[in-house]
């Protein structure tokens, strides 16, 4: 019995979720630095470094990486959780920025367990 064959190219939904979470996080990244730095500064702006975890992530994620769908869907919960804490202790454009950072983090998360969800879906059917 010869072993089943490797699977070559992503369906359509798999795409879709890679390039869902890819804009997302991309977006998050931005939105973090842009806040820290230019919006809605506090203090020196050294807050910015909060996005050097979700650096390496666009790489892992454009290269359909599975480990770093997982690593990034569980670590995105800390962006969720600092945006809910800041959008209830702040005001004005502050607390807009975090209830983005919240809104953007989910949707990285719904797009990486979709992504999980879907390959291991297909590993199973193979």
């Amino acid at each position: 019995m010869s072993p089943a064959p490797q699977r070559t190219q992503a369906t359509a939904s798999e795409r879709l979720s890679r390039n869902l979470a890819l804009a997302s996080v991309l977006a998050l990244i931005l939105l973090c630095l842009a806040w820290e730095l230019w919006l809605a500064p506090t203090g020196r702006g050294t807050l910015a470094l909060k996005v050097l975890p979700l650096l390496p992530a666009p790489l892992g994620l454009w290269r359909y990486r599975m480990y770093t769908y997982r690593w990034v869907a569980l670590f995105v919960w800390l962006y969720v959780l600092e945006g809910l804490v800041r959008a209830t202790s702040e005001a004005g454009r502050g607390q807009w920025l975090a209830l983005a950072e919240v809104g953007l983090s989910l949707v990285v998360f719904t797009a990486c367990t979709a992504q999980i969800r879907q390959r291991l879906a297909a590993a199973k059917a193979a």
